[in-house]
């Protein structure tokens, strides 16, 4: 019986050991040494001075989801951000049951373009998301739609984020644009090239009160700043 109750012991320490090392994760700072954030209503309340104190850099906000769901924070969440000194993006959730064209009038609506704004990015995933997923015609069909309308109001290319699963389903589907690519704790595959890593989903950072996801830019401050500035 000692035995035992050593090793449940052992496994519980193993494993909250194995918790911890799992929230402090990062990716190498030197080589990636600006942090950034994405954010939802569902962090509630920013605190975003606190936040832009806490070593970051940017943060895509989300704006809308399908053809007429908008977050009830992103104007506050926005507006903050930016006040704080923080470079601000917004993001569209894409969903498989309307067309890309009511997708594209409804993130606009959401998120009217400004001159300083980061590219626009569409959140392309499976979780969460309706129905059956597409074949790989109709998705870049609608995207393509979806894409039109958005890249010719901000007067710039989009940026895809993508899901490992998402990724592997329809690479060869996606059209040629820069990639925010998710690998939780690990760095993304060599499958492709990536300028933003989502490499955490329950980081912590001062002035949100609860798990929040990661990413790091691919470069230093001059490269991000040539390529928030890029315009075709």
């Amino acid at each position: 019986m000692a035995a035992l109750a050593a090793l449940a012991v052992g496994g519980a320490l193993a494993a909250a050991l194995g918790w911890q090392w799992f929230l402090h994760w990062q990716p190498d700072r030197v080589r990636y040494p600006l942090r950034g954030l994405d954010v939802s209503h569902h962090q509630g309340q920013v605190d975003w001075r606190t936040v832009a104190g806490d070593d970051v850099a940017f943060v895509y906000l989300k704006a809308s989801e399908g053809g007429d769901h908008r977050d009830r924070l992103f104007e506050r969440n926005r507006g903050e951000a930016r006040a704080a000194g923080l470079a601000v993006g917004a993001y569209h959730f894409y969903t498989w049951c309307k067309s890309g064209d009511e997708q594209a009038r409804n993130f606009l609506a959401a998120a009217a373009p400004a001159p300083d704004d980061l590219p626009p990015a569409v959140d392309l995933e499976f979780g969460g998301n309706c129905g059956r997923a597409p074949a790989g015609a109709e998705l870049r069909r609608e995207l393509d739609a979806y894409l039109a309308e958005v890249e010719a109001a901000y007067g710039r290319a989009a940026l895809l984020y993508v899901t490992p699963e998402f990724y592997a389903a329809y690479r060869e589907q996606l059209p040629a644009r820069a990639l925010w690519r998710r690998a939780i704790v690990r760095a993304p595959d060599a499958s492709g090239p990536w300028t933003l890593w989502q490499y955490h989903n329950r980081g912590r950072v001062r002035g949100i009160a609860g798990p929040v996801d990661l990413n790091v830019f691919d470069g230093d401050a001059a490269a991000f700043a040539r390529w928030r500035e890029a315009r075709p």
